[in-house]
């Protein structure tokens, strides 16, 4: 059977190995601590304790199929390998040594675990399931199912504060400037959001807070950084705001985007650029300290309402300027709050929460997630055709992750799902 390095760090970390082990030239293996998994440059496992013989060792481990890797991956010439203290391995096919020229003790581990637990790992890397389980999911619990599921949620909300804390590194720590860039990429919904990431970055929240009184010349600032005023359409209020613009782009010394980077092609008209831009004027405008009103706020329905906003009376009868339309309103929907609110307003709370040292700011970023409806999408419903329903935004988002960032790069071995799967303590 193929053995793959994946397959050796599992059984190390796990503790599965079985019967008596020992090196090569025979002295006993005894496991006192597996060490930490390294994910980085250098031997695969730190700090781990193991018996060898009559002496405790405490240093790392390097892990391959061969021991010849090691010569192949050039470690006897690498100082960084001169702290291992055991070679584990599924075929010993040489003595290796490390830099000083020492041999460094190898154990293989062939025949020291079931072969039925290789067997299912096999079955898992090699299914053609749009998941590695997908056949193998019904004998899992929803227990392990949706702990697991709680456990990946906090890892994707760390990984999209990584975002918001580059953007509190550019802005100095300030708060209130990284939400509003964050927020301003949010209204963009995929299709458009680093042109509204940009727009945000060339028009500073001061600007825009000195002129919150004024609705008209907020919306100037804004289709005008967003290369949006084309002065030879021939309308009253584009012309109106161009001349406010011209004047304010004069006073701060403005530098706008390039128009091109917006994108209207196959697209509901309800989210064209325009009406979005006159929303997110209106949200700005409606209060002075908005990231003050989201943490304060403890209830969601307070918070929606916080978001109820329209557009301004000019885009009630238009989608694009100078094309008149039926008079309608273009409220930001429940649908696009719920995508705000998942993308934008829970992991700031989250990271707000810990930077505070107030649990229950991040407690209350959960809270929202578990009382906001699942996702509608694809992998989403597949998830629920195999058995795992998402029955709110947080599972939803889970399960997104699960299978992006493990079920995609099929990492089994790192998945509870997985392990229930392939953990013999099951038969």
């Amino acid at each position: 059977m193929k053995i793959a390095e994946d397959f050796l760090y599992y059984l190390w970390s796990l503790k599965l190995l079985r019967g008596d082990l020992s090196t090569t030239d025979g002295q006993i293996v005894s496991i006192i601590q597996p060490g930490m998994r390294n994910y980085d440059s250098g031997p695969d496992f730190f700090n781990a304790r193991i018996k060898i013989g009559e002496t405790e060792w405490a240093g790392n481990v390097e892990m391959h199929v061969s021991s010849s890797d090691w010569i192949k991956h050039g470690h006897q010439t690498d100082k960084a390998y001169d702290s291992v203290i055991l070679h584990v391995v599924y075929h010993a096919d040489m003595v290796i040594r490390n830099s000083y020229n020492e041999e460094i003790p190898t154990l293989s581990v062939q025949g020291h675990f079931p072969e039925r637990i290789l067997y299912r790992y096999q079955q898992l890397i090699g299914a053609r399931e749009w998941i590695p389980c997908a056949t193998n999911l019904k004998q899992v619990s929803d227990l392990v199912i949706y702990s697991w599921l709680d456990r990946v949620l906090v890892e994707r909300l760390q990984r999209k504060t990584d975002f918001i804390f580059q953007i509190l590194n550019e802005t100095n720590n300030d708060w209130q400037e990284a939400f509003y860039i964050t927020l301003a990429r949010s209204f963009g919904f995929n299709t458009n959001n680093q042109p509204f990431e940009q727009l945000a970055r060339v028009l500073p929240l001061k600007i825009i807070t000195k002129h919150s009184d004024s609705l008209f010349q907020v919306e100037a600032l804004l289709y005008g950084q967003a290369g949006l005023l084309n002065q030879r359409i021939k309308d009253d209020y584009l012309q109106d705001l161009l001349r406010e613009y011209l004047f304010l782009s004069n006073k701060y010394k403005l530098q706008a985007v390039q128009s091109w980077a917006w994108k209207f092609m196959r697209m509901r008209p309800v989210n064209f650029p325009t009406i979005r831009i006159s929303q997110f004027a209106k949200l700005i405008t409606k209060d002075g300290h908005l990231l003050s009103k989201v943490i304060e706020v403890e209830k969601l329905q307070h918070l929606r309402e916080l978001f109820e906003v329209d557009v301004s009376d000019y885009w009630l009868t238009h989608y694009s300027f100078g094309k008149p339309s039926k008079s309608k309103s273009k409220s930001l929907g429940v649908d696009s709050f719920d995508l705000i609110l998942i993308n934008t307003i829970v992991p700031f709370l989250y990271l707000y929460g810990i930077h505070q040292n107030d649990a229950k700011i991040s407690e209350r970023a959960m809270i929202y997630l578990q009382q906001t409806k699942p996702e509608k999408n694809g992998v989403v419903r597949r998830w629920n055709s195999s058995g795992v329903n998402a029955a709110n935004a947080a599972q939803s988002q889970a399960l997104l992750t699960l299978k992006n960032d493990y079920c995609t790069h099929i990492k089994c071995l790192d998945c509870a799902i997985g392990n229930a799967i392939l953990n013999p303590q099951q038969d």
